[in-house]
């Protein structure tokens, strides 16, 4: 039996990261777990040693961290054991727009935008070169749903499947499989975290149930996976209106509607 690919999980400690750890670990991958609670990580790690008998390496990081972030970067370009990247780490908004500060902002892009675009361009050139290796991009429903008021992170999240999508069409020729995964309310942490009841909410996953849908969509080599999507249809016909409309697109002058009589 060939040795399966190496997957680092970045936001490993809890939640839907820690989910994948623990299903990808009883696939048989080694792991590469990334997160900033070290002692957590060490946790999970020696769990799932115990229960699976994969090899599990703990790395602290503040993906936030100019420092921490290089560093990562620079495992991700050199371990070519590493084949799968599952970019999830990832802050929610608390609070409107309007309540927003100038830090808080920074750390929301950082660690939800920045990141994820960082590590994935560290693994892209290498697993291109050697025509294997996998994306998974953490994003959510919210990032096509300005309507539930989160306009920064769901503006970051518009951006991972915006970059999921790009990464789709420059890499899939190459051999690189790129996966965006879209959940909608999961029970994490995050709620918490963000100061919101997650009892409040009127609809939410469990994390095991998302994490396994994902995996079925990463099985499929879906490019879109969406969990709480119950009409997939809805989606193909989003991306064929969306076709359409590039098509209405003329560049040389402006719609009629716009010009002078």
């Amino acid at each position: 039996m060939s040795k399966l690919p190496t997957a680092l999980i970045t936001g490993a400690s809890s939640g839907i990261g820690a989910t994948y750890a623990q299903r990808l670990a009883r696939r048989g991958h080694a792991l590469v777990l990334v997160a900033r609670d070290h002692e957590r990580l060490n946790k999970l790690a020696a769990s799932l040693h115990d229960d699976t008998g994969v090899a599990v390496e703990v790395l602290p990081a503040d993906l936030t961290n100019p420092t921490d972030l290089v560093g990562l970067e620079t495992r991700l370009r050199e371990d070519s054991d590493i084949e799968v990247l599952v970019n999830n780490a990832g802050i929610a908004q608390s609070g409107r727009f309007v309540e927003q500060t100038a830090q808080g902002i920074d750390r929301l892009i950082a660690l939800n935008t920045t990141a994820p675009t960082r590590l994935a361009a560290a693994v892209a050139g290498r697993f291109a070169g050697s025509a294997r290796g996998a994306i998974v991009n953490i994003g959510s429903v919210v990032g096509f749903a300005p309507e539930f008021g989160t306009a920064i992170y769901g503006a970051t999240k518009a951006f991972v499947l915006f970059l999921s999508q790009g990464l789709h069409l420059e890499l899939s020729p190459k051999g690189v499989y790129v996966q965006a995964v879209l959940p909608a309310a999961t029970r994490t942490e995050i709620w918490e975290r963000a100061g919101i009841d997650v009892n409040t909410l009127p609809e939410v996953m469990d994390v095991g149930e998302l994490v396994d849908a994902a995996l079925i969509g990463f099985d499929r080599r879906e490019l879109i996976t969406i969990p709480p999507l119950h009409v997939a249809e809805r989606w193909e016909a989003l991306e064929q209106a969306r076709l359409s409309l590039l098509g209405d697109i003329r560049q040389a002058h402006a719609a009629q509607r716009y010009q002078l009589k």
